[in-house]
């Protein structure tokens, strides 16, 4: 696979990663396989997918744990690991609520690397600022833990260039994880120009549209009982319906191409920025190949102002 680094300073990595939030938590809870997951991560490195991206709030907990489990024996050391401090599990049908506490972190990052079985991460990411907590707090913990050996390097997730700025003047940012695909671009207009010129990693996650630029959920009733994403604005049948189209164009240039709708997808992520990593997650090694395939995608300028013409999606993310 193609490598580039993880912003101007850091490791290389190939230049599409794997997120594992689905593994454990969120998508098709029904359809979870640990013993497949193993797999995945381990035919990831293989495959040259070698940024792995976790985090302590997925499962709660138990996703780090599986991580743990994929990358032992020898394959932590061909591995960018990534985890994530920040989110905690909320009460009675809430599913997470902000901890940007500096104890919290501190505590947090030796349970991180206890579930990881490993000594320290290469990127440990702040998950959400905490609207109580001032970031610049925050992330002097998460310094403390680069300084303690902890972690190589920090990074920030879902910020505004501000926040950036800010942890900026307390200790190097090395990437920023946002959502960014053909139905979210917001990032686009002032975070990812910034990170680009700043020589900081850019790391979307959902880069399929939490799968549906796929083009395999064609209706609400395609989910999966007990699916997170029955609750979205954008799967709503009648909002679904709607964004159709933006699928059918990616399926339209797909076919042209050779590819399947999602290289499609993702190949157009990865034409947003040098420094830009795309984490899609899959727990299924066939779409795990499918997504390395992207990296040798190339799509033409015109291919790129097709896709850049697609119309807003119908529905808010959240």
């Amino acid at each position: 696979m193609r490598t580039t680094t993880l912003g101007a300073n850091g490791p290389e990595v190939g230049v599409v990663g794997l997120g594992c939030m689905g593994m454990t938590w969120a998508y098709d809870p029904a359809g979870r396989n640990d013993e497949a997951s193993v797999e995945v991560l381990r035919t990831a490195l293989d495959l040259g997918v070698t940024l792995i991206d976790t985090a302590d709030i997925y499962g709660p907990y138990d996703n780090e744990e599986l991580v743990g489990r994929g990358l032992a024996g020898g394959y932590r050391e061909r591995a960018v690991l990534a985890t994530k401090v920040g989110l905690v599990p909320g009460g009675e049908g809430v599913r997470a609520v902000n901890n940007g506490r500096p104890e919290h972190v501190r505590a947090a990052i030796d349970a991180s690397l206890r579930r990881l079985g490993v000594e320290y991460v290469d990127l440990y990411q702040l998950h959400r600022v905490d609207p109580q907590v001032p970031v610049e707090e925050t992330w002097g913990a998460l310094a403390e833990a680069v300084r303690a050996g902890k972690a190589r390097a920090i990074g920030l997730s879902e910020v505004t260039v501000e926040q950036i700025e800010r942890a900026q003047a307390v200790h190097p940012v090395a990437s920023v994880q946002s959502e960014l695909s053909l139905w979210t671009r917001d990032a686009l207009a002032e975070v990812v120009p910034y990170t680009e010129r700043h020589g900081i990693a850019f790391l979307p996650f959902s880069p399929l549209g939490r799968g549906f630029l796929t083009g395999s959920i064609t209706s609400a009733a395609d989910l999966p009982a007990d699916d997170w994403r029955s609750t979205l604005p954008r799967f709503q049948e009648e909002a679904l319906q709607a964004n159709l189209v933006i699928v059918a164009k990616v399926r339209e240039i797909a076919e042209r191409l050779g590819a399947t709708p999602a290289q499609v997808a993702l190949a157009w992520v990865l034409a947003q920025g040098r420094y830009v990593v795309p984490i899609p997650g899959t727990k299924t090694p066939k779409y795990l190949v499918e997504n390395a395939g992207s990296a040798e995608l190339v799509l033409s300028a015109a291919d790129l102002a097709e896709l850049d013409a697609l119309p807003a999606p119908v529905g808010g993310r959240y």
